[in-house]
């Protein structure tokens, strides 16, 4: 069978090493000629964020970051960019920070140097997210895409074992949806499934040595994989559910998609034959479930959703505010009846596997 499919690829410098983090924003800062910089950083990352930026001049610094990026902070920051004559927006940190700075340069057209600290691979997409009245629009737009990105495995190094390991799942979320988001195609597909395989081989490495760095450089390569492939592929029905636990009931962002991620796996698995052999090579298992489950249990990954403020008065709402925006081409039909029974299994965190027999 001939292959026929529209890829775009986003345009976007990458450098990539351990304790390099200075030395590459100081150069792209050069190349880009840019002279009046803002960075943006939250308050915990602050320190690290000063050590980045040691050799540029920064012109603002700009802490106010809060997750799911409300519309007022957007705005905030937004103002502080314009009032400053900033030129070139630097994020260090994970998703939020750079979410705040994609919010910058969507009204702004402002360029973006990321630095992030986490595996989120927001950094690596062209998508923002926004929060206003308990609701959480995304959209894409190319001058939301950081023009470089600087990966060091070093900055990651502070993160938090449960943390890295629910961040680190956040980006294998990525890589699945991508298999079956309206845009997934074979490119997409190869990009998703090296990543899938690096997350699976870096996160356990993180979890046995959290202070070393071949785990975190596999989970960082992996990561801005993962992003890559979304970013072409699309948001598929594990976005669109992740997108309204967050925004709507402020669940926190990493993770909620490493709980959600397994049910929505055995939900599409049954009805997406190539992608589930895909998943399943690069976990090197029998099925993509068994593989997810065994990486899951090795890393005592999150299971359920109302450890972290979810009820089960929240589904309703949930169901009726994700149910439009799943994509028409989910490898299975999404009715309010199946999607209600996904979201109770993660509320409580049943085995995933009783989605397989759902109508």
């Amino acid at each position: 069978m001939s292959l026929t499919f529209e890829h775009t690829t986003l345009g976007q410098r990458v450098l990539f090493g351990s304790g390099k983090a200075a030395e590459h924003l100081a150069a792209e800062v050069a190349r880009l000629g840019a002279t009046n910089i803002m960075v943006i950083a939250s308050d915990f990352e602050l320190k690290m964020a000063r050590s980045v930026a040691a050799g540029i001049d920064v012109a603002l610094w700009h802490t106010d970051v809060v997750m799911h990026v409300p519309i007022e902070t957007a705005q905030a920051a937004r103002t502080a960019a314009g009032d400053a004559g900033i030129d070139l927006v630097v994020c260090v940190g994970g998703g939020s920070t750079t979410g705040l700075a994609k919010a910058v340069a969507l009204t702004t057209g402002i360029p973006v140097v990321a630095v992030p600290t986490t595996y989120a691979g927001s950094e690596a997409t062209n998508v923002w997210g926004l929060t206003e009245a308990a609701r959480k629009t995304t959209g894409v737009d190319d001058r939301v895409l950081p023009t470089a990105v600087i990966y060091d495995a070093e900055l990651t190094l502070s993160l938090p074992v449960d943390m890295s390991v629910a961040s680190g799942l956040n980006g294998m979320a990525h890589c699945i949806d991508s298999l079956w988001g309206p845009r997934a195609d074979p490119i997409n597909a190869a990009l998703a499934a090296e990543g899938i395989r690096a997350l699976a081989q870096g996160l356990p490495k993180i979890k046995n040595d959290p202070s070393g760095l071949p785990g975190r450089e596999q989970a960082l390569y992996g990561a801005y994989l993962s992003a890559v492939a979304f970013a072409s592929a699309g948001s598929g029905m594990h976005h669109k559910i992740c997108h309204v636990l967050g925004g709507t009931f402020n669940l926190p962002h990493a993770q909620t998609h490493a709980t959600v991620l397994p049910y929505v796996l055995a939900f599409n698995a049954t009805e997406a034959p190539d992608a589930e052999a895909r998943i399943a090579a690069a976990f090197g298992a029998d099925t993509a479930t068994d593989g997810l489950a065994r990486l899951r249990e090795t890393l005592d990954a999150p299971k359920a959703l109302k450890d972290y403020g979810f009820t089960a008065a929240n589904i309703a709402e949930a169901v009726a505010v994700a149910l439009p925006s799943i994509p028409a081409n989910n490898p299975r039909k999404v009715t309010a009846a199946n999607l209600t029974a996904l979201l109770t299994a993660a509320l409580n965190g049943e085995n995933p596997k009783s989605l397989s027999d759902l109508s």
